[in-house]
């Protein structure tokens, strides 16, 4: 996993790191679900669509990940992998692999409430890029 958590006096956040821009949302991805349940025994039976829109990069990765959210919490999705298939700065579209969540199986860590703008930041270095997220728990 190529993400940290960042300690925060009221939220969760964490820094997620990639050589490209399709794998940094990706990871941002993971992170988020680590945060909200045991993605270990996750296991990619089923597909779904993902997509959403911004205006730009960060409000991309911010509604992107919010979408993915709605679909651990509200469809009881446990998300094993994604593949982007379009990225600019203003849509993403992707397909997650994973599988009805189970209690057991994929047990809840915190309830996320939603991602927020709070200390958002993407930067690109070189051929690396980084993205800091907070989340509302």
């Amino acid at each position: 996993m190529s993400f940290e958590l960042l300690e925060h006096p009221a939220d969760i956040g964490f820094r997620a790191e990639a050589a490209s821009l399709p794998e940094l949302f990706i990871e941002c991805a993971r992170a988020l679900l680590f945060i909200v349940l045991d993605p270990s025994n996750i296991e990619p039976k089923e597909s779904i669509a993902l997509s959403a829109e911004g205006t730009d990069y960060e409000s991309l990765l911010v509604n992107w990940l919010n979408e993915v959210l709605y679909y651990v919490d509200s469809q009881r999705l446990a998300l094993h992998s994604f593949k982007i298939s379009l990225l600019d700065e203003n849509r993403i579209e992707c397909v997650g692999r994973g599988e009805r969540r189970d209690q057991r199986k994929h047990p809840a860590k915190l309830v996320v409430k939603a991602v927020t703008y709070h200390q958002l930041r993407i930067t690109h270095s070189g051929e690396s890029w980084s993205a800091d997220v907070y989340v509302d728990v």
